[in-house]
């Protein structure tokens, strides 16, 4: 078995309201309508496509909550949920979405984007009432754990303000998001193909949406979801609001970028290459015979593990075979429902479940605290065609 380090700590890893009126904002001078450009583009970032130049010049950054123009009700609650300062992210941004300028964002998960866009499109859409099956404000997420975990983060502030939240995502009753969606909600937070699903039924409407979020855009075109993705935002209002937000900004972002958003605020929370000069990365190659031996002995070891691999099958083999080796992994992949997946997510956060193997389309709507290591647990391919094992540890 050959084990090489990465010199690099630096390597990046991939898990690691509406208005008031029409073309008008409800706080600060009117929005600017939509123009289908983003003006100037500054040089581009190796790896990624060039950052639009922000027209007209962006609000300055605030340091403090109570600088930012949001009703009493959500200020209020950041103080009872124990939020005291805005992250740099939540700063920079929020002071110009309050304003209703289109927000383009890079930040990685643990960055505070969720209150960055939440904030905004709670403040903004606070007041009024969405119709039976026509949401105002819109947010799109990749898969069902991140819908779940931005539901979660928003609800208490949602509740503050008389907003009401619906979750529309696959592998849940259809049925019983219809009717929270007949009922009125205020916001929707959906994965894209859910949300087709119900708009083809007639169940939900997207004209009167004034401020969409795509959440996770980079992940979403890794998962093939960009033309739904447009499809969707081709139906919302074309004169609302738009806040990207994203961990990297490569792959077809540019596209969505250019269709989108007119001149935005454009902020980057992290460099490109999400450095993290905590973090060590090692990788091993191994022959096929050793890499369930490698595996079993890595996942034994103290501490709070998680491993991600491509495909249920590839989870759901290892998880097994750790068992019968006396190690146990708890497996939370879309092939188990949604309360299953949230029961295992929350006993590994509190600790009650030390080993996590997941696919790798999970790896970035999983957000968990003070890991140990991250395995991703992959095949590789040697200079004569042969398939070692090749696992990349991350610690």
């Amino acid at each position: 078995m050959n084990r090489t380090r990465t010199n690099d700590r630096s390597v990046r890893t991939r898990n690691g309201g509406a208005d008031a009126g029409k073309g008008g904002s409800r706080f600060g001078s009117p929005a600017p309508r939509r123009s289908g450009g983003y003006g100037r583009r500054s040089a581009a970032v190796q790896g990624e496509f060039a950052l639009p130049r922000t027209l007209p010049p962006a609000l300055p950054a605030v340091e403090g909550f109570a600088a930012l123009d949001m009703p009493e009700q959500l200020l209020a609650e950041l103080g009872r949920q124990g939020v005291t300062a805005p992250f740099p992210i939540q700063g920079a941004t929020l002071p110009n979405s309050l304003a209703g300028r289109d927000v383009l964002s890079r930040g990685r998960t643990g960055s505070g984007k969720t209150l960055a866009f939440g904030l905004a499109l709670l403040a903004r859409t606070a007041g009024q009432r969405a119709e039976p099956r026509r949401p105002l404000g819109l947010i799109l997420v990749p898969t069902r754990e991140p819908a779940r975990q931005v539901t979660e983060a928003l609800t208490p502030y949602a509740r503050s303000v008389g907003l009401r939240l619906a979750t529309v995502v696959g592998g849940m009753s259809i049925g019983r998001q219809a009717g929270a969606l007949r009922d009125g909600a205020e916001v929707v937070v959906a994965t894209p193909g859910r949300l087709e699903d119900l708009i083809d039924r007639g169940d939900c409407r997207l004209n009167r949406v004034g401020i969409t979020v795509p959440d996770e855009a980079d992940q979403m075109a890794d998962m093939g979801f960009m033309p739904q993705v447009t499809a969707l935002l081709d139906q919302v209002r074309p004169e609302g609001r738009r806040m990207l937000f994203s961990a990297t900004l490569d792959r077809n972002v540019d596209l969505l970028v250019r269709r989108c958003l007119t001149d935005p605020v454009v902020h980057s929370v992290d460099p490109s290459a999400g450095a993290v000069t905590t973090m060590e990365h090692h990788v091993l190659h191994v022959q096929g015979a050793d890499k369930h031996a490698a595996t079993t002995e890595i996942a034994a070891r103290d501490g709070r593990v998680i491993m991600f691999l491509d495909t249920r099958h590839a989870v759901d083999r290892l998880t097994q075979d750790l068992f019968n080796n006396g190690v146990r992994a708890a497996a939370p992949h879309g092939g188990k429902s949604q309360p299953q997946r949230t029961r295992t997510l929350a006993q590994f956060k509190t600790g009650h479940v030390s080993r996590l193997a997941a696919t790798n389309v999970a790896a970035r709507g999983i957000h968990v605290d003070n890991l140990d290591l991250v395995v991703n647990v992959g095949p590789g391919v040697d200079e004569q065609g042969c398939a070692p094992g090749v696992l990349v540890l991350s610690r």
